[in-house]
């Protein structure tokens, strides 16, 4: 296929060369662009400087270790979600702060926790009293997440924790109900989450909800992690309204602010590069069948779900040629979505899949037994360096206890 320019973002640095590049590696295959993770970073790094907050890289979405050390030019340090997040975070971002959040700690592996993180956050006053504590005595600075019941989201609510009935955060009810002086005693801090991909005028709106139900708790705090989902790095982003929100918070209360993105950290800077295998046509559809698997490669696809960016296809009906993308599995449900194109497809044809960085090495799978995709760093001098190769030890060491035959 052509390469042709596409104004989409998640292909504003695809140039020819790197489009041939792309079209030359094994397929399919994961590809994080250096380029554009230091142009986002290059972002977050003026905001935390206009504002002065810390911004934090949220692992759950991007976890590609191997350029942790490029983003520390840019970020604070990280954020996890459990045990193993936190010790890859401090492993390779050792100079780093490293908070942890999550649902529930197990008594089992806290002890190990305390090695590695320096923020631990509880989510109920129950295990804030089981837990806060042991961890105040080894000197990890302790917050509690709240639960300001304001929904900001639309479409999304898989990922809205203040839907009614969710079970991450306190909430001003249960606040009243099991916090005692002793332990608001342990706090040095309060953690909010509540936004998914959303603009800072979602921020703003969920700031006055936390100073209505929680104003009284931030005048006792030090520091308030506002959380992620903030889409910074995106093109119409208002970082001036963030920054404001930001100052205006830290001023009113003396505190210390974080933010703590997953998605404005790898927005656009990153691809998945697959092939076409075959293509074939059901009535009016014509399936094309790819060596990529949306369930296995990119499961956002089907859980949230959302039709990914890819390079040269336009929406159904736009051009002459319209396909349907879909995965070899035996999952009938595993389809990417309609795309059209000015020219036919064939076999043996590269398809690229933009904004691939996020959410997708961190939560593929090998059902069907699937190779996980390689993955490769796109750097700036045009070279494209293998960062991990898969096989079949990856899908059968998940499965059982005995070396693979």
């Amino acid at each position: 296929m052509k390469f042709v320019e596409s104004g989409h973002p998640a292909f504003g640095r695809v140039t020819e060369e790197k489009w041939k590049i792309l079209c030359q590696l094994p397929t399919p295959c994961y590809v994080l662009d250096e380029e554009a993770l230091r142009a986002n970073g290059e972002v977050l790094l003026q905001v935390q400087e206009e504002s002065e907050c810390k911004i934090l890289l949220a692992q759950k979405a991007f976890s590609n270790f191997d350029v942790y050390p490029l983003l520390f030019a840019y970020l604070a340090g990280t954020e996890a979600s459990g045990l193993y997040e936190a010790r890859l975070g401090k492993t390779y971002m050792p100079d780093g702060e490293c908070h942890v959040f999550c649902g529930a700690y197990r008594e089992g592996e806290f002890e190990e926790l305390l090695k590695y993180a320096d923020h631990i956050v509880f989510n109920s006053p129950a295990q804030l009293r089981r837990f806060g504590k042991r961890a105040k005595e080894a000197g990890k600075s302790v917050g509690i997440r709240i639960n300001p019941e304001c929904s900001t989201q639309e479409g999304h609510e898989i990922y809205d924790p203040c839907a009614p009935g969710g079970r991450l955060g306190t909430t001003r009810a249960a606040w009243e109900e099991q916090m005692n002086p002793e332990l608001v005693g342990l706090l040095d801090g309060l953690h909010f989450h509540t936004l998914c991909e959303q603009n800072a005028d979602a921020l703003e709106i969920t700031l006055q909800a936390v100073e209505d139900k929680f104003g009284d708790a931030l005048k006792n705090v030090k520091w308030l992690n506002m959380g992620g989902g903030h889409h910074i790095t995106r093109g119409d982003y208002d970082r001036e309204l963030l920054v404001r929100c930001i100052r205006r918070i830290r001023e009113k209360y003396d505190i210390e602010v974080y933010l703590e993105p997953g998605e404005a950290v790898a927005l656009n800077a990153g691809y998945l590069v697959s092939e076409v295998l075959d293509v074939t046509r059901n009535g009016a559809v014509t399936n094309v069948i790819l060596d990529m698997s949306a369930a296995c490669h990119t499961p956002d696809v089907i859980e949230m779900p959302y039709r990914p960016p890819v390079m040269h296809g336009m929406e159904a009906g736009e051009k002459a040629y319209t396909y349907r993308f879909g995965g070899p599995t035996c999952l009938s449900g595993d389809v990417v979505g309609d795309y059209c194109f000015a020219e036919p497809l064939k076999e043996g044809d590269k398809v690229l899949f933009g904004d691939m960085a996020i959410y997708t090495t961190c939560k593929n799978n090998t059902f069907n037994g699937m190779k996980l995709p390689d993955i490769y760093l796109l750097k700036k001098d045009g070279s494209a360096e293998c960062l991990a190769r898969f096989g079949y030890e990856d899908f059968a060491c998940r499965l059982g206890g005995r070396k693979p035959l």
